[in-house]
């Protein structure tokens, strides 16, 4: 009788076909893809700093990140007593990634380390952080950010800047002047405006004396404050009329609280694990940072590395999600062969590794450009491709994560998995820091008043002439639509993403493996691109940049 209840109650199947996940790993040496752009332009130095890293970031990081999309941010207005606290509370795991990056160089690497290289290692500690969890890389890349405007205003930079810079966390709600180690965040952003700053109503009148460096009363709202639990906020406020940049901490210099009052969380589609909020500023107090009427220049100082950062963010999403896809593939058996070797799911697989190296080569390119800025075609190279960069990859990463998560099939769309949390952060990254058409129209007024810039651009596009037909045709019919002015604000985005298709493609064919070049240009400038993935042509190696891109744990 007991044999037979046994027999009955025994388990309904075994579970078969199934790969293990890809963790307990070291997310940089496993990295083929990362570890070739790092050593092209001159970043190899930082390898045993990414390794490092890498191990944390493959095995507790993982784990840390799912738990902190899992216990989302809370909102505590007030404490028992009823008095104004405005606290986000986090998970441990957020304050762990935070400390972690912090620790690793995130914030600080090219300001203390002002090396060559300095940007592109700490770009791939951006690249190897976003695969834990993207969203805690929002408050590391505004602190990071942030340096440059704030050091525009020396009294306070020497205040500040010692402790942005310790690469030390502290987590804990209490003032930043009791602490070894802050973050920085960002609020720009209200109702009325979005993305016309000039828009804004908030005011900002002085406490004594006005000018740089003095103190200020706020008073006004913003409909997007990214982080909330950071130290301080760069925001623009209206004096006199003009905008102008100011410094708000969260606690004032006596040791009260400042009051940015939160007045809710987002409920956002991704980047969940990060708090963003509405804040109303009741004559909160900041310091002037530069001259007043001079705010959109200060803060752009800011952004432009912000925006830099989203193509980083968008590329580590992509590589993530090939990595993800080609892994689970290779773990699974349809009609008598492994998925990964199956003809058609190959060349999709190839088609998304292919994708993302495309973008990690010209993030890692303005990394380069970033360690050069003291050489004046290099500064004016980031000036306009950080517009080209952000707009393309952020869009491109979108339909590649969704693309990665359907090879997985309905296991990947569950939220137990890594690739629906990339595809839901995707979007992110092109709507914040200036959409689409803000890129395009950005570009457009810096390529009209800065010449240089469009030059130093068609030089790096000139270096790839010659090595390929395709490239070349393209090329050329680019610089005919860049001579024609009509319509040009109308056309924007279709010479924004003719120039993003040509930088990615002389990227690869200057910099890169032949083998990934050629497949980018055959697949994608020639005369009839396909627009969905697993569409390369039969010429192509499929089984090699596959390889390529496979995680190699070990």
């Amino acid at each position: 009788m007991t044999d037979l209840f046994s027999a009955h109650s025994s388990d309904t199947h075994q579970v078969l076909n199934q790969p293990h996940p890809l963790q307990q790993y070291n997310a940089f040496k496993a990295d083929t893809v990362l570890q070739y752009w790092l050593h092209k332009f001159g970043g190899g130095w930082g390898e045993t700093q990414l390794q490092a890293f890498g191990e944390f970031v493959g095995h507790q990081g993982l784990e840390a990140g799912f738990l902190a999309n899992k216990h989302l941010p809370e909102f505590q207005p007030h404490n028992r007593f009823g008095q104004r606290i405005d606290q986000v509370d986090y998970h441990p795991a957020y304050h762990q990634l935070m400390q972690t990056a912090i620790e690793a160089g995130h914030c600080h690497l090219p300001w203390t380390s002002p090396q060559p290289g300095a940007h592109l290692v700490r770009a791939a500690i951006a690249v190897l952080h976003n695969h834990a969890d993207p969203g805690s890389g929002c408050p590391l890349t505004m602190t990071f950010a942030a340096v440059p405007a704030i050091a525009s205003q020396p009294d306070i930079a020497a205040r500040w800047l010692p402790k942005l810079l310790s690469g030390q966390y502290d987590g804990s709600n209490k003032p930043w002047f009791e602490k070894n180690g802050v973050t920085i965040g960002m609020a720009m952003t209200e109702k009325q405006g979005g993305s016309d700053v000039r828009a804004n109503t908030t005011t900002a009148t002085a406490l004594s004396q006005p000018g740089p460096g003095q103190l200020y009363s706020l008073v006004g709202h913003k409909w997007f404050c990214s982080a909330p639990m950071c130290d301080a906020f760069l925001m623009l406020a209206q004096t006199k009329g003009k905008l102008s940049c100011f410094l708000v901490p969260r606690w004032r210099d006596d040791g009260s609280k400042n009051p940015v009052h939160i007045q809710r969380l987002k409920n956002k589609l991704g980047n969940q694990s990060n708090a963003s909020s509405e804040i109303e500023l009741r004559g909160a107090y900041g310091w002037l940072l530069g001259e007043e009427g001079r705010g959109i220049h200060t803060i752009i100082q800011m952004v432009a590395l912000t925006r830099y950062d989203c193509m980083l963010g968008s590329s580590a999403l992509m590589l993530q999600a090939a990595k993800e896809a080609i892994w689970h593939t290779a773990g699974r058996s349809v009609f008598g062969k492994n998925l990964h070797q199956q003809p058609l799911m190959l060349n999709v697989l190839a088609d998304l590794a292919i994708e993302a190296e495309a973008a990690l080569a010209i993030s890692m390119r303005i990394a380069y450009a970033l360690d050069q800025k003291q050489q004046p075609a290099q500064a004016a190279l980031v000036r306009c491709a950080t517009a080209i960069g952000k707009y393309w990859i952020c869009k491109r990463a979108i339909g590649q994560t969704y693309e990665a998560m359907e090879c997985l099939g309905g296991v990947g769309y569950v939220n137990d998995n890594i690739c629906s949390r990339l595809y839901r952060e995707a979007p992110v990254n092109s709507i914040w820091e200036g959409s689409g058409n803000v890129q395009c129209l950005d570009l457009l007024r810096v390529l009209q008043r800065e010449p240089d810039t469009l030059a130093a651009l068609l030089a790096e596009l000139e270096l790839a002439r010659g090595q390929q037909p395709l490239f070349d045709q393209k090329l050329d019919s680019l610089l005919h639509q860049l001579t024609d002015s009509h319509q040009l604000e109308s056309r924007a985005r279709q010479l924004m993403e003719q120039l993003a298709l040509c930088w990615q493609a002389a990227t690869l064919l200057v910099y890169g493996e032949p083998l990934i070049a050629l497949a980018f240009v055959h697949s994608r400038l020639g005369p009839q691109p396909y627009y969905q993935y697993g569409t390369l042509s039969a010429e192509t190696d499929c089984a090699a940049i596959v390889a390529r891109a496979m995680p190699a744990p070990g």
